[in-house]
């Protein structure tokens, strides 16, 4: 999909990708509502009226919630039970959650609710896109979600902001929601039967998570596929792994894509064509084996960006209203279960980049792989080099190892058992967030030692592509001479990475 940024994108429901998410997250995009939505909501919200009017109890509509679902609340007092909800569930602790996943969480739950299942009148979601375009950010913490019956208490702080109660953040300034709705001319909501629910009840947290996870990850695989060819060039060593006819027996895509991207790369070096490189007869696996390991991370995000962008334009929330026969079914989508399976495979898949790329920077450091001074650093003994550089790639792997374990399989029962099978999809998110913000670091570290070890090539030059990556990462990180202060070097590496497009690998 092509990119959305400068552009209007009018919600309909269906048509998000994780390309256009990744826009949304800029807040560069201006969202507006459908006609086509807005009579689907329309009618179903009549739906809901009717439903009110005839009096049976409905869940959600005229009725508790979670245990109190047996509850039948009078019709003059549905609007204080909408109120009530989001007040009582605007339990979230922590820090508050990143603006780019802020925006995520309002444009997805504003798409959700344009499907016209939810019962909402068009002006909910409006309100939604209303914060989402002036950009107040609701204060949503962190932390108070379980993944199932939605994410209720991160969505309800967003729903008091848009009640004008709350907290948003606007231009980088902390203030009560009603301030900020008034700086922006927004009105705030009168939440009406069913509203407060259907805006609590969803899975958008949790997703807006895993789609965060799932774009750092795309493009550090990019990049990793880079970085080990600059491994490569930095040990002097074989190209025969990355032969296309290898991945075409076996046939998985990832690894046919990462092979022919990392054998791009290493085109014309007069580094692997010296006697160097010649005297080897194998790599040890961090190099052989990493078209297939990139590949393995290739393969879970196509498959993990068919689910998201399902979700995405899925809805979520519960009881559903089908305005075309006039009926309200309660179940259960807003379990996150798919969400939290997602997570946790990019979990995996980017703890196991990173592992990999520590071993290749273990590699370039081990004079009998590379043939160059220990730790790529001369007058060792004096000087130490990347010796500590490699051992904090070694913590934050092992430290990934642990988070990797997958938080779909724990569940603890909710609201005195009614919700008795929950899916952690939330911490599922955080997990993979963090596991591949690490990965970042690992991978920048690779390059620096990388880089460290062509220049100590010299004369013998690598291929152009990976002569374009040398250049760019002397723009911001200097030829390790002798010992100096590590860390710097090490956020330097890293944002550059970060900032650099890795597409490209010509």
């Amino acid at each position: 999909m092509t990119s959305l940024q400068g552009a209007t994108r009018s919600l309909r429901g269906d048509g998000l990708s994780l390309e256009a998410m990744a826009d949304v997250a800029t807040g560069q995009v201006r969202i507006s509502l459908s006609e086509e939505a807005i009579q689907k909501m329309n009618k179903a919200h009549e739906t809901v009226l009717a439903i009110i009017e005839k009096g049976d109890p409905v869940y959600g509509v005229n009725t508790g919630f979670g245990k109190f679902s047996e509850v039948q609340i009078s019709r003059e007092e549905l609007a204080t039970l909408q109120v009530n909800l989001v007040r009582s569930h605007a339990c979230g602790v922590g820090d508050p959650l990143a603006s780019e996943i802020v925006r995520m969480i309002l444009v997805s739950k504003a798409n959700s609710l344009t499907k016209g299942y939810s019962g909402c009148r068009p002006e909910i979601a409006q309100s939604m896109i209303d914060l989402y375009n002036h950009d107040v950010l609701p204060v949503i913490p962190a932390h108070g979600s379980v993944g199932a019956s939605g994410d209720l208490a991160p969505l309800a702080h967003m729903a008091l902001v848009m009640m004008g109660e709350g907290e948003a953040i606007v231009k980088g300034a902390r203030m009560s929601g009603s301030e900020a709705l008034q700086k922006a001319g927004i009105q705030p909501i009168v939440l009406g039967p069913k509203e407060g629910l259907s805006i609590i009840n969803g899975t958008q947290v949790s997703t807006a998570l895993a789609v965060e996870a799932w774009l750092k990850l795309e493009k550090l695989t990019d990049a990793a596929d880079l970085a080990c060819a600059w491994t490569v060039e930095g040990v002097a060593g074989l190209t025969s792994a990355f032969d296309p006819r290898i991945h075409e027996v076996r046939g998985h895509d990832g690894a046919k894509t990462s092979a022919a991207r990392m054998r791009a790369a290493l085109q014309n070096s007069d580094i692997l064509a010296s006697d160097e490189a010649k005297r080897r007869v194998q790599d040890p696996y961090a190099i052989r084996c990493a078209p297939q390991v990139h590949g393995a991370v290739r393969n879970t995000l196509e498959s993990t960006r068919t689910i998201l962008e399902t979700e995405i334009n899925g809805v979520t929330d519960n009881p559903l209203v089908f305005a075309d026969t006039g009926e309200v079914i309660s179940g259960g989508n807003f379990h996150a279960e798919p969400i939290a399976f997602v997570s946790d495979q990019l979990s995996i898949a980017g703890a196991e980049l990173a592992s990999i790329s520590e071993r290749r920077t273990f590699l370039l450091t081990d004079p009998q792989i590379s043939g160059l001074p220990a730790f790529l650093v001369k007058q060792g003994g004096l000087n130490s080099g990347l010796m500590i550089h490699q051992v904090t790639q070694a913590a934050l792997v092992s430290a990934n190892k642990t988070l990797a374990h997958p938080a779909s399989v724990d569940s603890i029962p909710t609201s005195a058992g009614k919700e008795d099978h929950v899916s952690m999809a939330t911490w599922a998110g955080f997990k993979a967030i963090e596991i591949v913000d690490r990965a970042a670091i690992v991978l920048g570290i690779e390059m620096l030692a990388a880089a460290q070890a062509v220049d100590m090539r010299k004369p013998l030059a690598p291929g152009p592509a990976i002569a374009k990556r040398q250049v760019g990462i002397r723009t911001v990180i200097s030829t390790i001479e002798q010992d100096r202060i590590s860390y710097p070097d090490i956020n330097a590496a890293r944002d550059w990475l970060l900032k650099s497009d890795w597409k490209e690998c010509s």
